[in-house]
């Protein structure tokens, strides 16, 4: 075997062994959600069943945990989006050693533990009467959440040709013309994938959640208090649903954005084609 072919070998059976690595939970935790077993488990196989999706429906206390873990969620995109925003201009505005040190204090939370951020965020609002709870759990999350979105925000700035929103200052616009008309549909997908990622950090963190979420229960502590006394197949079929939600969004974004493409692919030519006709014959 040549080289060539021993690479392209390896090569397979590497991305093999990575794609297995990263569906195969995934696939034993779905198929564990029809077994009929008591346990979330495919061994023993005890019979196909749907029982574990009817438990589901009907586990209240879970379905109020998922409930208020997507209402934090939505808080802290809320919340950490803006701020995220404005710590972005403020950086690529600021020049030398201010620039750095504001970096650094807006990175900084994320290489903090999440206990460290849980406790300190509980300890300095109770004097205030705040002990817990959905704002605190926005407010805990938020403080890490929002470098996330400067630094996609950032990425993003960093190809913006500043001179577009010079020509529209010297034409007359003010500068909340340019930022609603220029600057912001230009950074739109940054900022819809920072919106995204900010959900789904809020969504999946414990943490700093556990610390401060009081009386209330997002889905995430929910199923790790399960852990102590016995997890529930229909945690499996939780996971299934938000799979298949998952996994829709997706397919309907690229079906989208496929369409939005041969529209753009057919309307070129026509615009191509448009000044040529224009033009006066010689």
């Amino acid at each position: 075997m040549s080289s060539q072919g021993l690479l392209r070998l390896c090569t397979r059976f590497y991305l093999l062994a990575f794609f297995a690595y990263l569906f195969m939970p995934l696939a034993v935790m779905g198929t564990a959600a029809f077994n009929a077993s008591r346990f979330p488990t495919i061994t023993p196989w005890q019979g196909f069943t749907l029982n574990w999706f009817a438990a589901l429906y009907q586990d209240g206390q879970m379905w109020q945990a998922l409930w208020t873990a997507i209402a934090v969620g939505l808080g802290v995109v809320a919340l950490s989006v803006p701020i995220g925003i404005a710590a972005a201009f403020l950086i690529m505005e600021l020049r030398s050693r201010a620039r750095t040190l504001v970096y650094g204090v807006m990175v900084s939370p994320l290489l903090t533990p999440g206990v460290i951020i849980g406790i300190s965020t509980l300890i300095f609002w109770r004097p205030y009467g705040v002990t817990g709870g959905v704002l605190l759990m926005i407010l805990a999350q938020s403080s890490f959440i929002a470098a996330y979105v400067m630094l996609l925000v950032m990425a993003r700035m960093q190809r913006f040709d500043r001179t577009l929103e010079e020509a529209a200052l010297d034409l007359g616009a003010s500068h909340l013309q340019v930022f609603r008309r220029i600057t912001l549909p230009y950074l739109m997908p940054a900022v819809l994938a920072a919106a995204v990622l900010a959900f789904l950090q809020s969504f999946e963190n414990y943490n700093t959640t556990v610390f401060v979420r009081g009386f209330d229960t997002t889905l995430t502590v929910y199923i790790a208090s399960k852990v102590r006394t016995g997890v529930s197949p229909a945690i499996n079929a939780l996971g299934i649903i938000l799979i298949a939600v998952t996994v829709l969004a997706a397919g309907l974004y690229e079906l989208r954005r496929r369409a939005e493409a041969r529209r753009a692919a057919r309307q070129a030519p026509a615009a191509e084609a448009g000044p040529a006709l224009a033009q006066p014959a010689v």
